[in-house]
């Protein structure tokens, strides 16, 4: 599992054993009515219904280690249903909004042609935030325009990276990046900090939050919003739903076809186009 499932989990497990102890109870003894009270209380603490089904996946496995080491002899999981999880639309920047958020960087300042580079990648070849900061210079093939990409499950794939964000990454490497000290074991890191040291995901999420503001974008963005818009705005060009595939590093095809629901007014244009009564 990547580092950041691991911790998910791990956090997982210290609310339940949080729970527990105010419950005076403990894991090993743990009801299936028990259990149907915890998922009760995190529902009501307000969490997603896919963080919660995530709860729930973290709390059957730690039982199924139970029993494989024979500490217990019913798993109280088993006959307990996971939350439907229904699909929902992800939203995504027209591209006059990412034009706009990216306006807004302060070029002036030490960290905005940084920070211009970053986005530009974000959006030109669909990385996710994990992927973004651990990019490694050794792993840019400019020559040959592309990125060789680190995602999950250490699985690595090929992007494509377009001349505008291989424009801003040299100006940011040549200009920025060349004049810092940088941190014993980061040398290979594109993305610094002020320090020389790697950046870490909370601080791209709050550039990005900042920038939302200062464009006076009313939408929740998030680093994730660039790649969701990256994957609608190829598939709504005409790109192959395969190929951006491939591009975002999805398992399965299901996942990528999302994108194809999202701009309603090619839906509206198709039906327009096709339907004997438009």
């Amino acid at each position: 599992m990547s580092q950041n499932t691991v911790v998910s989990y791990q956090n997982d497990l210290k609310n339940l054993g949080r729970w527990a102890d105010e419950k005076e109870l403990k894991p090993l003894k743990l009801s299936a009515e028990n259990i149907r009270e915890y998922l009760t209380f995190l529902h009501e603490t307000g969490i997603s219904e896919r963080s919660q089904a995530r709860a729930l996946s973290t709390v059957r496995a730690l039982y199924k280690f139970f029993l494989l080491e024979e500490w217990i002899e019913v798993d109280p999981t088993e006959l307990i249903e996971s939350p439907k999880l229904g699909r929902h639309l992800p939203d995504v920047l027209s591209e006059a909004d990412i034009d706009k958020l990216i306006g807004e960087i302060d070029l002036t300042s030490t960290e905005g042609e940084r920070n211009r580079a970053m986005l530009e990648v974000l959006y030109g070849c669909g990385l996710r935030v994990t992927e973004l900061v651990d990019l490694q210079i050794s792993n840019l093939r400019f020559n040959e325009g592309y990125l060789i990409v680190t995602g999950k499950g250490n699985k690595q794939r090929i992007v494509p990276i377009n001349g505008a964000a291989m424009k801003f990454v040299g100006i940011y490497k040549e200009q920025i990046r060349n004049h810092q000290n940088i941190k014993k074991g980061h040398e290979d890191v594109l993305f610094l900090n002020r320090r020389g040291a790697k950046l870490t995901r909370v601080m791209i999420f709050t550039i990005v939050k900042n920038l939302t503001e200062k464009a006076g974008i009313k939408k929740k963005v998030s680093p994730h919003t660039f790649r969701h818009s990256f994957a609608s705005h190829m598939v709504n060009r005409g790109a192959s739903l395969r190929v951006v595939q491939e591009m975002l590093g999805h398992e399965s095809i299901t996942t990528t076809e999302i994108y194809t629901h999202l701009n309603d007014t090619k839906l509206r244009e198709t039906i327009n186009k096709f339907h004997p009564r438009a």
